[in-house]
Parts: structure tokens; C-alpha cells; sequence
């Protein structure tokens, strides 16, 4: 990605030097060649001291002054500059050439109003003085304050255009973006194929999340591997894992070789796609010379405990000799998320505390809340003596799964009295009042949620399908009813199920009552059977877990029949032979009904079945599962299966390059 800033100011020196050609001595040529051979040397104190040489035997000329502007503005002199600018005469106030480098000078030493005094005083503005000061506010973080200045100007040139794309992309609003779209569709011609300005939309549009026209524009640039990761990283931001890899095999059919920010980029793909072939595919392909890099294998280990496939992850934390406090919490993670608490304890206790941070407190806490370790959890929490939101959500979870309300509400009491509320925790407690078929508590909470969040938020929608899950639980349909009518009337949206899995090296996604594959007459007769041999074994369909009114020819047994992992388990069955080992990914929490079906179908079918939901990571076995001791089926929660920062997608690699 070129830099803006860097063409700007080419760009600027070229058209202002036609702006003043002063009458100028020999001598004094060389007083302006030799400052600027110094400030390119960054020796900006010789500099300096040139000028303060011959200010007074000389007529100060234009390039002369910006030479000790630029001085200044890199030793931060902003004294000294401002005495240069007081003394300056009016024939040079009124110069463009030094109006432009005093709003660089004061921008860049952060005084905005003293720029914007300059900038309002200038009686013939140009387009350098509308770039400059849009680059300044830039550079102050008022992007929002340069979008507004740019919609004062007509006919703007390539450099407004790049500014007022960048100043898009770094507020990243709707209103933001809609303007960028408008300025990009009333572009010239000749505009549009300016690969600086294409550059600076393509920016634009991926960092604002319109993926349809980051698209459009990717296909019609020069690529390069830079591209390719700002694509990518677009992709995975946007949870679409699969256009991530299917990129990446564009990208080894247009030759271009992969980078370490590229390998990282599809680790993330392949922990969000969840299927184990996949990741084994790519890791086949990382260059043995980047397998020993840590941000590499840090990332590698939080992959395979996304997959379910913690032996994998251990053997690489193993290999790490001077690990970091990124590998133990991804380890501790790991084994969190696929039930193994007793392994992440015993590797809390052994990391060394100094690296012990925010993140590993929450992991720990979590894989604590999991198993039902609630004395644990007490103890490890007691120690922590800054506490965040998601540290005090994972306990409040903690307590709430094993039906410690009444300290769970106090935590969120303790909590509240300095800190603006949380939703999550109060999700926690509404989760816990489910499982343990609450109706009172659920009540309770959900009016406690209405008072003090928004109620058209949408956010507040999975709140009312628990506590309707729990109404209907409790026996009471009639009002579990009436709140799913009143969803469905207020159109409130509502996120659509997802499952997928891999079977001979194709990927298959499923909605509820899916019928859309070429093999759906197959996989409904699988289900009718599976169905029949639940029953058979003691399984009985809860309809607590319905969430909305039943439709003619439906019944209890077809609705529940057709939820996605069905579907998708289903569709491992009708395969010849059958895979012995089956693995599933839902975007959603798995509903208590799958769960214990799934869990009854591994005994009977004979097979292990993976099943990584939004929060965690089911391993059924033989009848059981790795998640038996505490299972909550709310569909919230989802932020803890995210909690290892994502901080290995921005180092090694320049902020142009990803950012």
C-alpha cells in the first residue's frame, strides 16, 4: 500500500514551486540547499542553526522557511516555530508555499486551531491548503473533521480523493462510508483508474465492511501479497473462513508467494471454519523456516483447540522453548474449551505469575465455570486484583451455572457500582435461571435487562428466546407463547442456525429444516431413523426448546428432528462407509434436546462426534460427553471462545499492510 502522506508532500513541493519565484541571490540558493541536504540527514539542529546564521544578512525566501519549519516540526520546537511565524513579513504571510508548511508544522506538533487560524486567514485557498489540513486532521484523529472539510471543496484532485477515502476508513461509520460510495461513483473516468485512489477505496470499503465492493475493486487491481491480506483479513473479520482459503488458492494460482501475515491469516480461517482436514491441509504448506516463529505457533495452538484437536495443540505448546504469555493462555484455552479443566489448572499454577494477564484469568475462569469447579474459581478469582468485565462475567457465569445466584447478583452489584452495566452478565444469570427452570429469576432478569439497556436493541432478542425457553420449561406456555408472537410481529431479526461438516473433502452447510441438497429425500429417511431409534433407547423430544409456535403437519419430534446438526449429522450416515469419527460446526449454541440426542446417538451409531457450538466444544462418546458436569444451552455468550487476542495478525507486518 503507498504511502498518502509521502505523495502529498511530493506532490505539494512540485505544484508550489510555481507559486512564488523570488528573486534570489546564489548565497542564498545555497542557504536553502544546505538546510534541506541536513533535515535529509535529520540533523535538524544544524539546520537550524544555519538558518539562525543568516536569517538577518538575507532576504528569507520561501524554501528557506519551510527548511526550518520542517526543523522544527521534527525536534518538536514549537516555540521556535511560532517566533519564526510571528516575525514573518506580510508578503510571505501571504505566501501559499509557507501557509501550507506552517499548517504541516502545527498540525504535526498538535496544535489544531493554531492550523486552522492559518488555514482561515489564507485569502486565495488552494488544493494544497484543503490536503494539508485534511492530512493534519487526519493525523489528530479527526477524521470526521477532514470528511467535512473535503465536501467544501470542488474538483477535487487524486490527493483529496486518497485523503477523503483514508479519513473514511478510519472513521468507519455507515454515514462515513455512504459518502465515500457517493464520491467514488461520481469519480472521473480517468480517476478511477489511478491506482493510488483505487488503493485508498479498496482501503476504504474493507475497513468499512463493504465486502461486495472491496471485491470489485481486488479483481481490477495490479494484486500483490499485500492485497491478498487485506482481503483475507477482510474475510475472517466478517466470520466468512472459507472465501479466506479459497483466496489463498487464487493467490498460489497467480504465482504470488504466501508471507508469514498470509499464514496467520488462514490459521485464523481455519480455527473459525472448525474443520480439522482443513487445518492439516494448510499447515502441510507453512515453510519449515516460519514453523519456528512464535506468533506462528501461538497461533497454531489456539487453531487446534479450536478444532477439538488438543493433542495437537499440546505438542506444539511442548515444542516452544521460551514460551510467552500468549502460548500459556492459548494452551490454558485450549483445554478450557474441550473440557479438559483439570489439565488448564494445572498449567495456570505452573505459568509464571509475571506473565499471568487479563485474558489467561478469563480462560481459566471459564474452563472453571465448564466443569462446575465453582470452589476453583473462587480461589483463582480472590487473587486477581484488577478486574475487568470479562473476568467478572466468566465468574458470575461460573456461579450462575451451578446455581449460586444470589452471589452471582452480588458480583454484578460489586461490579455495577463503578462500572457501567454489562449485558453478558446479565445473560449469565438468565442462563443459569434456565437451566435450573426459573421462572421467577428468569422474570426477574429480563426486566432487570429491559431497564437498563435499550429496548429495541437487538442485542436484547437472544434474551427473550431464554427466558421464553424458560417459561416454556416451567410449564408456562401460554405467556412463553405470547413473547414468541410478539417477536415475530415486532420483526425483530433473529440469527439463523448454522451447521456445517466436511465429508470426502466437501464442506456441506445446513439451516433448520433445510431442504436444499441434492440428497435431501435420503437425509429426511436417515432422520426418520434416527428418530425411531432414540425413542426406542428412552429419548424423549423436549419441546421446552421450541421457540416458536408450532405450524401445521408439524409435531414436537420433526421440529426438534431438523435443527441444522441434525441435519448435518444425518448427512455423515447416508455416506458409504460411514465415517467412524464425525465432526460438526454450529454457529449457535447446540439446544438441550440436540445435545443429550447426540450424545445418546453416539452410543448407538458407535461413533465419536465433535460438535463445536458458539461457546465450547462437545466430545460425544459412547453416551457421554466432555461437557456432562455443566451444560448451558443459552445461544449468548459466544465471546469467551474468542478470548485469545488476535494481536499475532498485526505484528511483522507494517501498519499499511494490514490496517
Amino acid at each position: 500500500m503507498f504511502s498518502i502522506f509521502s505523495l502529498i508532500s511530493h506532490q505539494t513541493k512540485w505544484k508550489s514551486v510555481n507559486l512564488l519565484r523570488t528573486i534570489i541571490s546564489s548565497k542564498q540558493i545555497n542557504i536553502d540547499i544546505e538546510m534541506k541536504k541536513l533535515n535529509d540527514r535529520k540533523e535538524f539542529v544544524k539546520a537550524l542553526d544555519l538558518f539562525d546564521k543568516h536569517k538577518h544578512q538575507s532576504i528569507l525566501t520561501d524554501r528557506i522557511l519551510v527548511q526550518a519549519f520542517k526543523a522544527c516540526t521534527q525536534l518538536g520546537y514549537i516555540e521556535r516555530g511560532q517566533i519564526i511565524h510571528k516575525e514573518l513579513p506580510n508578503n510571505l504571510l501571504n505566501n501559499s508555499y509557507i501557509q501550507t508548511s506552517l499548517i504541516n508544522f502545527y498540525m504535526q506538533c498538535g496544535r489544531i486551531n493554531d492550523a486552522q487560524c492559518v488555514f482561515d486567514l489564507s485569502k486565495n485557498k488552494t488544493l494544497i491548503h484543503y490536503g494539508s489540513m485534511m492530512k493534519g486532521l487526519i493525523r489528530n484523529n479527526m477524521s470526521e473533521k477532514a470528511i467535512e472539510l473535503f465536501s467544501q471543496t470542488s474538483n477535487p484532485d487524486g490527493i483529496l480523493l486518497c485523503l477523503l477515502f483514508n479519513s473514511c476508513a478510519h472513521v468507519r461509520t455507515k454515514q462515513a462510508l455512504d459518502f465515500g460510495r457517493k464520491i467514488w461513483s461520481e469519480m472521473s473516468s480517468i480517476h478511477h483508474k489511478d491506482k493510488y485512489i483505487i488503493s485508498s477505496a479498496f482501503d476504504m470499503f474493507i475497513k468499512c465492511g463493504d465486502i461486495v465492493n472491496a471485491e470489485n475493486l481486488f479483481t481490477k487491481k495490479n494484486r500483490n501479497v499485500i492485497d491478498y491480506g487485506q482481503m483475507m483479513k477482510c474475510y475472517n473479520d466478517h466470520n466468512m473462513p472459507m472465501k479466506t482459503i479459497n483466496l489463498y488458492e487464487k493467490m498460489n494460482n497467480e504465482h504470488i508467494q504466501a508471507q508469514l501475515i498470509t499464514f496467520l491469516l488462514l490459521i485464523d480461517a481455519c480455527g473459525q471454519l472448525g474443520i480439522e482436514s482443513r487445518c492439516r491441509s494448510i499447515v502441510k504448506q507453512i515453510p519449515s523456516t516460519m514453523l519456528n516463529d512464535l506468533i506462528l505457533r501461538n497461533a497454531l495452538i489456539h487453531m487446534w483447540g479450536k478444532v477439538g484437536c488438543v493433542n495437537e495443540a499440546r505438542h506444539t505448546f511442548k515444542q516452544i522453548d521460551q514460551p510467552d504469555h500468549v502460548t500459556y493462555t492459548a494452551m490454558i484455552n485450549s483445554y478450557g474449551l474441550n473440557g479438559m479443566v483439570h489439565d488448564a489448572i494445572e498449567l495456570y499454577h505452573r505459568m509464571p505469575s509475571e506473565m499471568i494477564v487479563d485474558k489467561t484469568y478469563t480462560c481459566i475462569l471459564n474452563a472453571c465455570s465448564h466443569s462446575g469447579l465453582v470452589d476453583e474459581a473462587r480461589a483463582i478469582f480472590s487473587t486477581i486484583r484488577m478486574k475487568d468485565k470479562w473476568i467478572y462475567t466468566s465468574m458470575i457465569d461460573c456461579l450462575s451455572r451451578s446455581f449460586f445466584f444470589d452471589e452471582a447478583k452480588q458480583l454484578i452489584e460489586e461490579f455495577e457500582r463503578d462500572q457501567p452495566p454489562y449485558l453478558p452478565m446479565h445473560m449469565s444469570l438468565l442462563s443459569g435461571a434456565r437451566n435450573r427452570h426459573d421462572a421467577s429469576l428468569a422474570r426477574q432478569t429480563v426486566q432487570r435487562i429491559r431497564e437498563l439497556f435499550h429496548n429495541g436493541d437487538e442485542s436484547l432478542v437472544p434474551a427473550s428466546i431464554l427466558f421464553t425457553n424458560t417459561l416454556a420449561s416451567s410449564g408456562e406456555l401460554e405467556e412463553a407463547s405470547q413473547i414468541r408472537w410478539n417477536m415475530s410481529q415486532s420483526r425483530a431479526k433473529l440469527r439463523c442456525g448454522l451447521a456445517w461438516t466436511e465429508v470426502n473433502g466437501e464442506l456441506v452447510q445446513f439451516r433448520v429444516q433445510d431442504q436444499s441438497h441434492s440428497r435431501t429425500s435420503e437425509l429426511y429417511d436417515e432422520l426418520d431413523r434416527l428418530e425411531k431409534e432414540l425413542i426406542e433407547h428412552g429419548h424423549k423430544f423436549d419441546a421446552s426448546w421450541i421457540t416458536r409456535p408450532l405450524m401445521a403437519g408439524e409435531t414436537v419430534e420433526s421440529v426438534l428432528n431438523s435443527h441444522s446438526e441434525r441435519l448435518a449429522l444425518a448427512y455423515n450416515f447416508i455416506q458409504r462407509p460411514v465415517p467412524s469419527r464425525i465432526q460438526i460446526v454450529k454457529n449457535l449454541r447446540i439446544c438441550g434436546d440436540c445435545h443429550g440426542a447426540i450424545k445418546l446417538i453416539s452410543k448407538i451409531r458407535r461413533c465419536e462426534i465433535i460438535v463445536r457450538d458458539a461457546n465450547r466444544i462437545h466430545h460425544f462418546s459412547d453416551g457421554k460427553c466432555s461437557s456432562d458436569r455443566s451444560v448451558d444451552f443459552d445461544d449468548v455468550c459466544c465471546f469467551l471462545i474468542e478470548i485469545i487476542p488476535k494481536q499475532y495478525h498485526q505484528l511483522r507486518v507494517k501498519a499499511s499492510e494490514i490496517c
